[in-house]
């Protein structure tokens, strides 16, 4: 049992993200907290709140410093926050004339959130990018094999047919809606954070929200009131996230059922070795994919937790944002890391897909309804399809002795469904701006 498996050296393989991972790690976030320090000052000193000569020192002396996360150990346990011990070494630093005027009318909430923002935004960036892979790699197989006939399932049985390039299509519609999503995400999430102690800027009244306007410019985020207590920025980045595992896991559980031996209809990725089984091949990846869909929903739950804060300002419910946000975004990372391989490597195999079919004669009772349906009255159609599928002669020949009128090899053939399965993943495609 490890404490953390996502940066694991033995686990990071199946869940974790070294790429996602840099950008989240501790120094990382002390760069991104000096970045906004430093864009805090400029600004100040620009709207002439603080003396433009103490801005430019304040600048050029954040920009060379180099702090390691052991360096913050110590006063962050004591303070709950590492901003106070970041700023007594700066402070440090830089020449006393400018050091007054550090981080000032900020609150340590105003710089740990703005700088979480500015990870978030790198980590968006990253993902986006993925999640554009994994729907590319999707679309082409689902036209390379728009042709292609399978059975669907439905509630675990066989249903009707369709093509595999529906199937593809379907994988990749809830991930369409995430990146449709992910420009209004980013506008409601990445926000600046200037609100100082209670989140009514009195301390530099009148000049916080032209501050915060500035501020936002400056790091090229969305201008906001203080959210120090109104969280849904971040719960709908949460939301965004765990939706795109979640679209993600449904890909991984199908493709673990289709890949099952008494199955055998699609095979995605390397296998994993059984200890004691040598005919295996585990999958591996798909099995990731699905379990860190799980773990996503966890995460999501416990920060819907954390966005209940209470009164102006509360550290507890805070620094949940901070153990459970970060877990969330390498769960997704991983997620999609798995999902590009798996899309990539995916093969369908055509043969079983008929053997499925050529043993499920009932696939074809729904058409078989609808064309009898044109003969007879729908309820006398359905007694008719029933009775077929039970007669010992089979159910094409048991339907073409009761009703020879109908051309039972077009109706019965699962090829039939092409067009209208052609349809339908062209419209998921469509859907993609």
């Amino acid at each position: 049992m490890l404490v953390n498996l996502t940066t694991s050296a033995t686990y990071e393989g199946l869940f974790g993200d070294p790429e996602l991972a840099a950008l989240l790690d501790g120094k990382s976030e002390i760069g991104a907290m000096l970045e906004v320090e430093r864009a805090l000052a400029r600004v100040q000193g620009r709207l002439g709140v603080i003396p433009e000569a103490a801005a430019e020192g304040i600048d050029e002396h954040l920009a060379c410093i180099d702090l390691e996360p052991e360096d913050l150990r110590q006063r962050t346990a004591a303070d709950g926050v590492p901003v106070p011990a970041l700023l007594d070494i700066v402070r440090a630093c830089i020449p006393e004339d400018a050091a007054d005027w550090l981080h000032w009318g900020a609150t340590s909430q105003d710089i740990a959130d703005t700088a979480m923002v500015l990870q978030l935004r790198a980590c968006l960036d990253l993902l986006e990018g993925r999640l554009a892979g994994v729907i590319d790699d999707l679309k082409a197989k689902s036209h390379t094999h728009e042709d292609l006939v399978m059975a669907a399932r439905t509630r675990g049985q066989v249903a009707t047919p369709i093509t595999f390039g529906l199937k593809l299509a379907r994988w990749a519609q809830p991930l369409i809606d995430a990146e449709a999503a992910l420009p209004a995400v980013r506008v409601h999430a990445l926000r600046v954070q200037f609100g100082g102690a209670a989140g009514a800027n009195t301390a530099i009244a009148p000049y916080g929200p032209s501050i915060s306007e500035t501020l936002a410019a400056e790091l090229d985020l969305a201008d906001s009131p203080p959210w120090h207590t109104a969280r849904g920025g971040i719960l709908e980045a949460a939301g965004w996230l765990a939706s795109v595992v979640a679209g993600l896991s449904k890909f991984g559980s199908d493709l673990i059922l289709l890949g099952r031996s008494e199955i055998g209809e699609v095979r995605a990725g390397d296998g994993g070795g059984s200890s004691t089984m040598p005919q295996k091949a585990n999958p591996v990846a798909a099995e990731a994919v699905f379990t860190l869909g799980r773990l996503a929903t966890s995460l999501h739950g416990g920060l819907l937790a954390a966005a209940a804060p209470a009164e102006e300002r509360d550290g507890a419910a805070w620094a949940l944002e901070w153990i459970l946000l970060p877990q969330l975004l390498l769960a997704c990372g991983a997620a999609l890391r798995h999902a590009r391989a798996l899309a990539d490597s995916l093969i369908p195999n055509p043969e079983a897909m008929r053997r499925t079919l050529d043993a499920q004669p009932g696939s074809m009772a729904e058409a078989a309804s609808f064309a009898l349906a044109r003969e007879c009255s729908r309820s006398e159609a359905k007694a008719l399809v029933r009775a077929a599928l039970s007669a010992p002669e089979g159910f094409a020949a048991a339907l073409a002795e009761k009703v020879p009128a109908v051309d039972w090899d077009s109706v019965l053939d699962p090829a039939s469904v092409v067009p209208a399965s052609h349809a339908e993943a062209e419209r998921i495609w469509a859907t993609r701006r």
